[in-house]
């Protein structure tokens, strides 16, 4: 891909996540970008052959120019169940306020947007991802505490690290992001580990 491609892209992009932003999800179709991007929608069309498309780049490309392999990758290497558990707990209470007006905006249009919804359900995959990924190791480890399965353990992860659970003890309880960040492992530790 040219230069000049590349860089018509990544004015697409940066043009996505920051309208996704300003309008809450709401009303960013692909003319929208064309016009803040100043290109034509059969350009942005040309790089992106859906809405749908072009959310799902938004959000990925979100996650690397935040560096989300590197960020993941202290939680990947670590050698026992209960540390990586604690590290994919960090690393999403330190993640989540870096990408919550994009995530936001994709919560809020899910319902009535087909590529909103699409976007979202990717991204909350990999998210699950992590959190079998965490669970799983723990499991091996013979650490699991015996009430669960490793796949209901999973699911009660992902549901206590979803987005609307951290906006509640973050905006409305008033919790820092390092409170989120321990009282989440000392929680998950004590939920999911054995004695």
């Amino acid at each position: 891909m040219s230069s000049e491609l590349v860089e018509t892209r990544i004015r697409i992009l940066e043009a996505s996540v920051r309208m996704l932003v300003e309008h809450g999800g709401r009303g960013v179709r692909m003319g929208d970008i064309a016009k803040e991007t100043g290109i034509s929608r059969q350009a942005v069309y040309l790089h992106f052959a859906s809405r749908a498309e072009l959310l799902n780049a938004t959000t990925k490309y979100r996650d690397e120019i935040l560096d989300l392999d590197r960020r993941l990758a202290p939680s990947r290497a670590a050698k026992c169940g209960v540390k990586r558990l604690a590290l994919y707990i960090e690393f999403w209470g330190n993640y989540v306020p870096e990408i919550y007006g994009v995530a936001k905006a994709l919560l809020l249009a899910k319902d009535t947007d087909d590529a909103a919804a699409a976007a979202w359900q990717d991204r909350m995959s990999a998210m699950r991802d992590g959190c079998r990924a965490a669970i799983e190791t723990l499991h091996s480890d013979g650490k699991l505490a015996p009430v669960w399965t490793p796949k209901r353990a999973t699911d009660a992860l992902w549901t206590m690290l979803l987005l609307p659970n951290w906006e509640n003890l973050t905006a409305e309880c008033g919790w820092s992001t390092q409170q989120y960040v321990d009282w989440m492992q000392l929680m998950a530790e004590q939920i999911f580990v054995k004695d």
